[in-house]
Formats: C-alpha cells, structure tokens, sequence
C-alpha cells in the first residue's frame, strides 16, 4: 500500500506537469482529421427581401446541399433545424438570372463552417409588377325556369384591382365569380360570389375577395293552351 500511495503522491507536481505536457503535445500533434468532422445537409433555401415592385416568375431551386466542418463532439448536434440558407434579393434586378451562393448566406451554430455548397448558384428571374382593373365577368350556370325571364344582370364593383408580374397581366383578361345556378331561382335575387382571377400569378389589391350580384328577372306569360283539332 506503502509503494501504491509513494506512486501518486511523491513528486507529485512533476508528475502532473508530465501528465499535463504529454496532453498538449497529444492536441498539437494528433492529426487534424482526428478532431474535426464533416458531413453534408440538405437544406431549404430561402429567398429574401424581394423588392416590392418586382415579382419572381422563375423561383430558384428548393434546396441545396451545404458540407459542414466541425470538432466531432459536436458534429452531430448539427442538423437541417438548425442549418439556414438565405438568398438575399434586396439589390436584385429583373437582368440578373445567376445568382451565387456564397458562406455568408449560410447561418451555423458556433463552431462550424462552410466547406461547399452545391450547387455553387442558382438560376431565378424577376419581372416588374404590373398593376391593373379588369371587369368582372359573371359566371352562370344553369337554365331559368320556364316562367322566368332574365331582364339584367350587374355586378357590384363592375370592376378589380389586381397586380401580378407584367407578363401575366393583359388588358384583355377578365375577372370571374364562382358559379351561380340559375336553375335554382325563383325570381329577381342579389347573391354574393367569389372572384376568381384568370392566373394564380395574380392577386387581388385590396382584401375584397366577393361581389354582389344582381339579376333582375320577371315572370313570362303562360302561352294559351293549343286549340283543340276538329274530328
């Protein structure tokens, strides 16, 4: 027990000093590769910041794969979750279609890095928004019964503000309303329908989303019953 405890105790300060420098030279010259690890995510990535008066018609690629370099106790810890790719569009313009990706985009918990990213850019295309009023159009649908004639039809707003990219957007298009069954009326009516734009690249400028519509319809005579044939 005598030797055990001369083992520890004696000389102990020079044999932690031995302990400690036989540890810092294991860290100065144990390989690099042996400390750090790397591995590849598959991310989102995210566009930012596009101009207000610009729309993107040609959306970039939904993701990239980003290569990670880290100390391998914590390599792990590193996730999509909390992997983030951002494509700041604030300087954009509609002649730029190449856009390159870059280690500053990529947002890392403490102690990582960026080694690629692939691909090394993306395409996209902006156009200039283009803003309009078309008239509304309504949809119907359906026979009127026999009795009933449609005198008028109106559309309350007659027209809509929308907005889209310059392409999309002709003077010529025309709003409609979802259908209204004419079948089923039994007389002069106003009914609130919904708008439906002619491309899902538009949207509507203010937050109404429905007009009134009025049909105006009056009763027909009755035609006199056939006379009867002479035997």
């Amino acid at each position: 027990m005598s030797l055990v405890r001369d083992l520890f105790v004696r000389n102990w300060g020079l044999k932690l000093f031995a302990v400690l420098l036989a540890l810092a030279l294991w860290l100065i010259l144990i390989p690099e590769e042996k400390t750090f690890s790397e591995k590849t995510l598959t991310i989102p990535l995210e566009t930012r910041n596009i101009p207000p008066d610009m729309e993107l018609v040609e959306k970039p690629a939904v993701s990239v794969d980003v290569t990670v370099r880290a100390r391998m106790r914590i390599i792990d810890q590193i996730t999509p979750a909390n992997v983030v790719a951002k494509l700041d569009l604030e300087k954009a313009t509609i002649y730029q279609e190449e856009y390159p990706l870059n280690q500053s985009m990529i947002s890392l918990p403490p102690g990582a890095e960026v080694l690629r990213i692939t691909p090394s850019k993306v395409d996209l295309r902006l156009e200039n928004t283009a803003q309009i009023g078309l008239d509304i159009v309504p949809t119907l649908v359906g026979k009127p019964a026999d009795d009933l004639k449609i005198l008028k039809v109106e559309v309350v707003p007659p027209q809509v503000e929308v907005k889209g990219p310059e392409s999309k957007i002709l003077k010529t298009d025309k709003v409609t309303t979802t259908p209204i069954n004419l079948a089923v009326l039994t007389g002069s009516t106003e009914i609130d329908a919904d708008l439906i734009l002619p491309r899902p690249e538009m949207r509507l400028v203010t937050p109404q989303t429905k007009v009134r519509v009025k049909i105006q319809m009056e009763k027909t005579e009755e035609p006199a019953p056939a006379p009867a044939k002479k035997k």
